[in-house]
């Protein structure tokens, strides 16, 4: 009788525990971590209105996962580190299935937190260093900023005139994010067959590159190559004006935010281009009519125009929705580890051609390394300079060149 007893009691123990643990994720919950308030924030906040705009449009219209609700939490870091991971910290420990960091250092600093919790993270920056092993549980919405490099130096060598290679002049901030551009352009230009004749660096916080565009003219450079925040891009065009520069610039698909178009009129003209990995609103897809359905329905975005931050928070809440769905498919559940596995299950995952299609596997979390060049104008608009192609196929064909 007494063994039957102490049998029964542990059966209700062991019941308990397992109808706790299977319930603790129930739940559909996500986070995200984004800096809405801090330096730069004219990219997070639009980041965080799309992120919540479609987690939105996924309950009111789509009617959740699996039926049930999601609920997104998203904290504000202001760009500090030490915010960034306590808020991480408390998205993991409150028991969301899927979180989202920001920029590159914080990302790179999340990652023994996402280890230990082994919750899936996506970071918005696509800073390389975010991929060096160990991958575990970290991933990228699309390609890095090596696809941006290589895709800019490609272009560059296609579009240019004469036998000599092109002059490109190389300029960055010196954080981890210029470096993510100027280590790949210093290291591989060559490959593509152009000519880096000069690199200037420089701290954030400067606010007249006067000094740093004459050197860049001064080598010859025909063209520019950059790695700079919106803000950055207004000076270097300013004193590209006031040093008698009249090459094109080419930057990375954070060239250009909200206020980038505000501060840089009669400044951007028709001399802007970047890399971008996305969806235009001519492009017409399934994916874009989707954005532009957003954009009609929460009215985030009204008066700014096609707003490329506003579109990665929508991409980053899809591939989340998309995690979500097909660890609940494959597994009944969404605890973070069986999400997580879901994920590196993705194989050419479709988006409605919004951004390119997804493939992650257990030792690439990348996504992918597609991409694009189009125009900057005035006025949030672009226009597409190339098809999509994978830098180094020998896959791109110029639709325009610069005037």
């Amino acid at each position: 009788m007494k063994k039957f007893v102490m049998f029964f009691i542990f059966f209700i123990v062991l019941s308990v525990v397992l109808l706790t643990s299977s319930s603790v994720y129930a739940q559909m919950k996500m986070g995200a971590v984004i800096n809405c308030t801090g330096p730069a924030s004219s990219w997070g906040m639009y980041h965080a209105k799309g992120h919540q705009d479609y987690i939105k449009y996924l309950n009111e219209v789509k009617g959740g996962i699996a039926g049930k609700k999601v609920e997104l939490t998203v904290y504000d870091h202001a760009y500090k580190l030490a915010d960034g991971l306590k808020y991480a910290k408390k998205l993991c420990e409150d028991k969301n299935s899927i979180i989202a960091t920001w920029d590159t250092g914080f990302g790179i600093q999340a990652k023994p937190l996402v280890k230990q919790y082994r919750i899936p993270c996506i970071n918005y920056s696509t800073g390389q260093e975010i991929l060096k092993p160990p991958i575990d549980y970290m991933y990228l919405p699309f390609g890095s900023y090596i696809l941006d490099t290589h895709a800019m130096l490609e272009y560059i060598k296609a579009i240019h005139k004469g036998k000599e290679p092109p002059k490109v002049g190389l300029i960055a901030v010196n954080n981890a994010y210029g470096k993510s551009v100027s280590t790949v352009a210093l290291a591989d230009a060559k490959k593509y067959g152009v000519n880096i004749v000069a690199f200037e660096e420089f701290p954030t916080a400067i606010v007249d590159l006067s000094t740093q565009m004459l050197k860049l003219k001064e080598a010859g450079a025909e063209y520019v190559l950059m790695q700079l925040l919106p803000p950055n891009i207004i000076t270097a065009l300013k004193a590209a004006d006031q040093v008698g520069f009249n090459g094109p610039f080419f930057g990375t698909w954070t060239s250009t935010d909200a206020d980038f178009f505000k501060l840089g009129k009669g400044l951007i003209k028709e001399r802007l281009f970047m890399e971008f990995p996305g969806a235009l609103p001519q492009d017409n897809t399934p994916g874009i009519k989707v954005y532009n359905e957003l954009v009609e329905r929460y009215k985030s975005t009204a008066g700014i125009g096609y707003d490329t931050s506003y579109w990665e928070g929508v991409i980053i809440a899809m591939l989340m929705e998309r995690a979500l769905e097909k660890s609940m498919k494959m597994f009944g559940n969404v605890e973070p580890e069986s999400v997580n596995k879901a994920m590196e299950s993705f194989r050419n995952e479709d988006f409605g051609g919004l951004f390119p299609n997804v493939t992650y596997t257990k030792d690439n979390h990348e996504a992918s390394f597609v991409g694009r060049i189009v125009q900057v104008h005035e006025g949030a608009s672009y226009t597409p300079m190339t098809n999509f192609f994978v830098p180094g196929k020998n896959e791109m064909k110029v639709l325009r060149r610069p005037k």
